[in-house]
């Protein structure tokens, strides 16, 4: 079943380039957030080693940490994506970065185990509520025809402040300057509220559809399960909780299980930058692809790719093969997630968008807190890398079935 669109007076979605002033400037400051958002993801696992040693972190307890960020990006995503669709992107992303710079900050300054977990718990809620906002402001920029690229072109950011990430943790040296990467990762949101308060454009798809904001939001269970978007909010929902299993356990734990693997420090820190490249670029070049080939096609190569590097990345003998691998998983993961964001923004309406795509991003983000818990509870009982590492490839399968089956689903009409 094939949907198409039907022009609406006004509506200039259908005209609107991926060149034009508005939507540059969008795509600019989204990308900006999504770069601290990357960098204070990422921080955790790139400060992990020096955290572990002056709090004396157990393996679990270290996969405990991991996992309080991205437990907290779960009520963050569902409740900004839901309060985006009745007050706007904008004022919900400002306030988003507000939280997650704030309490980025908050994380330098703990003294103790059970006050790291909490803060990041309230930093994940800001990045999660941020994430969606994200999402909707980007695709909602562009014409639909150019919706996977404008989203890739967002969500290089993340992998990109990942590098950062990498780059701060390979300069710092001693065993307390992991505190630094938080307080870049800061202060970074908090620099960027004034502009985006001065700069960033409402999206003008959301104003119209909402009629300035005042129309009432529709109810959380029609816009996940009404006009047979039932099916496909499943099959969002498992592609993600798959996909996101595997990126955050690779985010989390791919700094120590390269350290366990016998890479000094520097090394380890030129594979986290390797991975990270390789997703910013595989975002842009695989979202590009989506608005120029078969989705089919596509996604079928990319899921091909993920499995492919996740073996290679399981069995590499040293430094070199162990950066190639990272790369192309880089590629291939970070790249693969980047194209289900721009596929969920494109099965729910305008006015229902950042409810549809919030959720969509809370459930993934149970896959993202189980993946680095399931990681560190195998390395607990002693399982090698190698071994967590191939465990991923069978999720890897399923959320390739499920996102083949979701592109063929009819897409929203406006």
């Amino acid at each position: 079943m094939k949907t198409t669109r039907t022009a609406v007076p006004g509506d200039d979605t259908t005209t609107r380039p991926v060149t034009g002033s508005g939507a540059v400037m969008t795509l600019g400051l989204c990308f900006a957030i999504a770069l601290l958002e990357g960098l204070d993801l990422q921080s955790v696992g790139v400060a992990a080693p020096r955290m572990a040693r002056e709090f004396g972190l157990s393996v679990a307890q270290m996969g405990l940490a991991f996992s309080a960020g991205t437990f907290g990006l779960l009520p963050g995503a569902m409740f900004g994506g839901r309060l985006a669709d009745r007050i706007g992107r904008k004022r919900v992303l400002i306030l988003s970065a507000c939280v997650f710079g704030l309490l980025s900050i908050c994380t330098a300054l703990v003294s103790s185990f059970s006050a790291l977990v909490l803060v990041r718990v309230l930093t994940g809620i800001g990045l999660g509520g941020a994430l969606p906002n994200l999402i909707a402001l980007s695709s909602e920029a562009v014409s639909s025809r150019a919706r996977n690229t404008a989203v890739s072109v967002m969500y290089c950011g993340i992998p990109f402040g990942g590098v950062i990430a990498s780059i701060i943790g390979i300069v710092s040296v001693g065993d307390t300057d992991w505190r630094h990467i938080f307080y870049v990762g800061g202060a970074g949101p908090l620099i960027l509220v004034p502009l985006l308060f001065a700069c960033l454009p409402e999206s003008k798809a959301f104003r119209k559809a909402s009629h300035g904001g005042s129309a009432k939001a529709a109810p959380v269970g029609e816009v996940l399960f009404g006009a047979s978007r039932g099916l496909s909010t499943l099959q969002i929902w498992v592609s993600y909780f798959c996909t996101l299993i595997v990126l955050y356990f690779l985010l989390n734990w791919l700094p120590s299980l390269m350290a366990a693997r016998g890479l000094s420090r520097p090394e380890v820190g030129y594979v986290q930058i390797f991975f990270n490249v390789g997703g910013g670029l595989g975002a842009l070049c695989i979202g590009m692809l989506m608005d120029r080939l078969r989705g089919g096609a596509v996604v079928s190569g990319m899921y091909i790719g993920v499995i492919a590097s996740l073996a290679a990345l399981s069995v590499a003998p040293g430094f070199g093969a162990l950066a190639a691998s990272a790369f192309f998983a880089g590629m291939f993961v970070i790249g693969g997630q980047s194209v289900l964001y721009a596929l969920s923004a494109a099965f729910y309406p305008t006015t229902m968008r950042g409810t549809g795509v919030g959720a969509a991003v809370a459930v993934g983000r149970v896959g993202s807190v189980v993946g680095p818990l399931a990681a560190g509870q195998l390395l607990a009982m002693g399982r090698s890398s190698s071994v967590v590492i191939g465990a991923s490839i069978p999720v890897t399968l399923i959320a390739a079935v499920a996102a083949l089956l979701l592109i063929r689903r009819p897409r929203a009409t406006d």
